[in-house]
């Protein structure tokens, strides 16, 4: 006789960052913002009553709000529980082929993890020896394509031309720009939406407003794009955004001063912090995200873990080809950094 397990779907799950259970720690591990939400969201009151109710299937509020921020028709807007779940829907929803959907070998590593759930065919496009993405790799026969700009974990940016270039390529697939990390330096491909029907711009709250927890999400698109989108998430579950996400959510698209006061306290650490590693002879890729992407000269990365693990900092490694002496960091408060960097003085000094 089979065994039941015969008949259960496999996959090798993506791994999140740790999320310890200490306390006085500095959490540097997980990209999260270091600043919390602005005194307008704070003092906003969510009628608790109001939780008995199903939440509006079609997110309007939240997807006005964001039309309207991005000058936008709403049509044109989908949103999700976290830029993970638009992005699953997106691959469910248009890599449908039989050829293979592209994405670099290193990059977010939960886009292989959809792949292999959905049973989509896919080929990692290797980055060059500087960890750049090879453009002419993306304009060969393909069923999609999706990456970061930056890309993660490396920080890496690239231009407006360079994603035109591909989506201009790839006529018959939907080309999908996720922009997790867009806000901290770099020019979205929001403006290519309304030249090209089949690019897709995918955006979150988790980083540069703040918002990890409230699981905030969005896409955006030509309507037809969007229509497919909801179609198939209305097939899912048509009630995939709770009422407290989309009345905070909605709030904080409307405190665009402090948002742009964090985002630039964050480019501005980052830009010192950097500066630092580099005097204690660390090697950091030119980053254009809320963390950086650093070797050692001569201490090896797990080394280096461990000892910032030690003294409750945490930083996210990955035991991966080519990067697995690399060491990614996110970029907290001064005050935070200023710590990191007198640990890892100390450290890298006494290893020398």
């Amino acid at each position: 006789m089979n065994s039941w397990k015969d008949n259960i779907r496999k996959v090798v799950p993506y791994v999140p960052g740790e999320q310890p259970k200490v306390d006085d720690i500095i959490k540097l591990n997980t990209n999260e913002n270091p600043y919390g939400p602005s005194d307008k969201v704070r003092s906003i009151r969510l009628d608790l009553d109001n939780l008995r109710k199903y939440p509006d299937p079609k997110s309007s509020l939240l997807v006005d709000k964001l039309a309207e921020y991005h000058k936008l028709k709403p049509e044109q807007v989908f949103v999700g529980v976290g830029s993970d779940d638009v992005i699953s829907m997106c691959f469910l929803t248009f890599f449908n082929s039989d050829k293979p959907v592209f994405f670099p070998d290193i990059t977010y590593s939960f886009y292989d993890v959809w792949a292999d759930v959905y049973r989509i065919p896919y080929e990692k496009k290797p980055l060059d020896e500087n960890f750049n993405i090879v453009k002419e790799d993306y304009k060969k026969e393909n069923g999609g394509i999706i990456f970061p700009n930056p890309n993660a974990p490396t920080g890496k940016l690239v231009g407006l031309d360079f994603i035109e270039d591909i989506v201009k390529a790839n006529p018959s697939s939907v080309v999908i720009i996720d922009e997790a990390y867009i806000d901290f330096g770099g020019e979205t491909a929001l403006p290519l939406i309304d030249k090209y029907e089949n690019l897709l711009v995918v955006r979150t709250f988790s980083k540069s407003r703040s918002m990890a927890g409230l699981r905030i999400g969005y896409a955006m698109g030509n309507a037809e794009l969007i229509k497919y989108l909801n179609d198939v998430k209305y097939s899912v579950n048509s009630y995939t955004m709770n009422t407290p996400s989309l009345v905070l959510g909605s709030a904080i698209i409307d405190d665009e001063d402090y948002f742009r006061e964090s985002v630039g306290k964050i480019i501005n650490t980052r830009e010192k912090f950097t500066a630092e590693l580099e005097r204690l002879g660390f090697t950091v890729l030119p980053s254009k995200a809320n963390f950086v992407f650093v070797s050692h000269k001569t201490v090896p990365a797990t080394e280096i873990f461990e000892k910032m693990r030690e003294n409750k900092i945490f930083f996210r490694h990955f035991n991966a080809p080519r990067i697995d002496n690399f060491l990614r960091i996110t970029i907290g408060t001064d005050e935070e950094m200023e710590r990191v960097i007198k640990v890892l003085e100390t450290f890298c000094s006494a290893t020398k």
